[in-house]
């Protein structure tokens, strides 16, 4: 089948539904990839890497600086957003991913090859969080450029469901990493899974990055990269090199005889920034919030608070991702069917008014109850929301700048709300004594993001190709 996706203009080849194909299957490996990476990374340092890495202070404190190796990654990730994004935008969106991919493998295989604190002492820490600020700083880049990628190759009239494709690797990274560390736990001692069996997952993710590596080797470029006006010889014009081209062109045209070419550059120019990024971030800041109460504090909460089997949380969690493998394209078709704006609506206003009758379910102490509302609230607030992200984000944002402000939304509005809900959250939570804090924080984050949604413009459909913002 040789359908075309993409128009052909005198700057771009057709595109088929086979280079589709790859994209499709690049972005879902590649998040697959960033996600499993860095869930892998989590278990481990919840598990193991406290007693290899920091033997020789108490278990409390080897934990926390286990702990905080894995926050140093999301450091690594805003540095990433900005650097390959502004590459992306400048030298195009293929290389980029190229880039992002081999560096967030390597450097999660390396940590399976790592030597212990017993084998080279305070090296073997110091060069854990190396390996962990190269890991993140290429996975800042990675989901915000298979989602530009996607976004910027699937016909407009299925943008949301293809787009969609994106989130599924975040179920599918999830649920191996949480496999693979569930089978090694059951199998292996103690001492077995100290010893050895830690690095069998790093070392397993080396076969998943030759095989994205190789997919994405064969990848056309994005064709509204090529398609842009402001894109000579496969790089971007300089700010300033368009102004003077949009000069002379006003004086050599009368301004009623200008080329379309010269007013699309010269909208981009004067286009006031700031505004859809804000939206963004609003729209960011639901999902993202959700997440960090729903898939990490909730688990805490059940386990320490409430004293349920700690079971409990982790399987309504894998439940809720195996659910989420269907509520995520039919969020996408129905994104494509009635419009992105009444989606966002729709979702937070019902996650929103969620978030009492969940917290009364959670606290029931009956695990079918609790297992109900963490299942619904994950695939309402969370998966939903992320699904719509990946196609609306990338409608918002002008084709000069598009993958740089996405990326910064997403990892600023991850760091603020991922990072410090969960953190707040537990304060709270403490010094009340009650769980309504966190149904107060779910009806907050959710009321941010219907805000958003509200004051931003509808965007289904919009021309990629443009260059300036649509808000």
């Amino acid at each position: 089948m040789t359908e075309s996706i993409a128009p052909p203009t005198a700057k771009t080849e057709t595109r088929t539904t086979r280079d589709l194909a790859k994209v499709a299957v690049s972005g879902w490996l590649g998040t697959a990839m960033e996600f499993m990476d860095f869930q892998l990374y989590s278990l481990a340092a919840a598990i193991v890497f406290n007693k290899i890495f920091f033997p020789d202070v108490s278990p409390v404190i080897g934990l926390i600086a286990a702990m905080a190796t894995y926050g140093v990654g999301y450091v690594a990730r805003l540095v990433g957003a900005v650097y390959f994004g502004r590459m992306g935008d400048r030298i195009g969106r293929k290389k980029v991913l190229f880039i992002t991919i081999a560096l967030m493998g390597a450097s999660t295989t390396l940590i399976g090859v790592l030597p212990t604190y017993a084998m080279v002492g305070i090296w073997a820490p110091i060069l854990l969080v190396v390996l962990r600020l190269i890991q993140g700083f290429g996975a800042g880049a990675e989901i915000a450029g298979a989602t530009v990628m996607l976004a910027e190759y699937a016909p407009a009239r299925r943008r949301g469901l293809i787009s969609s494709l994106v989130c599924l690797g975040t179920n599918s990274g999830t649920l191996a990493a949480s496999a693979l560390w569930a089978i090694l736990v059951a199998v292996l001692s103690e001492d077995q899974l100290l010893t050895w069996g830690w690095r069998l997952p790093f070392l397993a993710s080396f076969l998943l990055m030759i095989f994205a590596v190789w997919i994405r080797r064969s990848l056309k470029e994005s064709p509204v990269f090529e398609q842009r006006e402001d894109v000579v010889d496969g790089v971007a014009l300089a700010k300033s090199d368009l102004a003077a081209e949009a000069n002379s062109a006003n004086e050599a045209d009368q301004p009623k005889h200008k080329p379309q070419s010269t007013s699309t550059i010269e909208a981009a120019l004067h286009q006031r920034k700031g505004k859809s990024f804000l939206i963004a971030l609003g729209l960011r800041f639901g999902q993202a919030g959700n997440s960090g109460l729903i898939q990490t504090f909730l688990i805490g909460y059940l386990a320490t608070v409430l004293l349920m089997n700690k079971s409990v949380g982790t399987t309504a969690i894998m439940i809720g991702s195996i659910i989420g493998f269907a509520t995520i394209p039919l969020i996408g078709v129905l994104g494509d069917r009635f419009g992105r704006r009444p989606l966002y609506i729709i979702l937070s206003s019902v996650t929103a008014v969620f978030a009492i009758p969940m917290m009364l379910m959670v606290t029931s102490g009956n695990p079918t109850l609790v297992t109900i509302a963490v299942v619904a609230g994950l695939n309402l607030g969370v998966l939903s929301l992320f699904s719509m992200e990946s196609v609306t984000m990338a409608e918002f944002f002008g084709a000069r700048t598009r993958f740089t402000q996405l990326a910064l939304a997403k990892e600023i509005g991850g760091i603020l709300a991922t990072a410090i809900g969960p953190i707040l959250a537990a304060t709270l939570t403490a010094v009340t004594g009650h769980w309504w804090p966190l149904a107060a924080m779910l009806i907050g984050y959710s009321l941010i993001t219907l805000i958003s949604a509200a004051v931003g413009p509808e965007v289904r459909g919009r021309d990629l190709v443009r260059l300036e913002d649509a808000a």
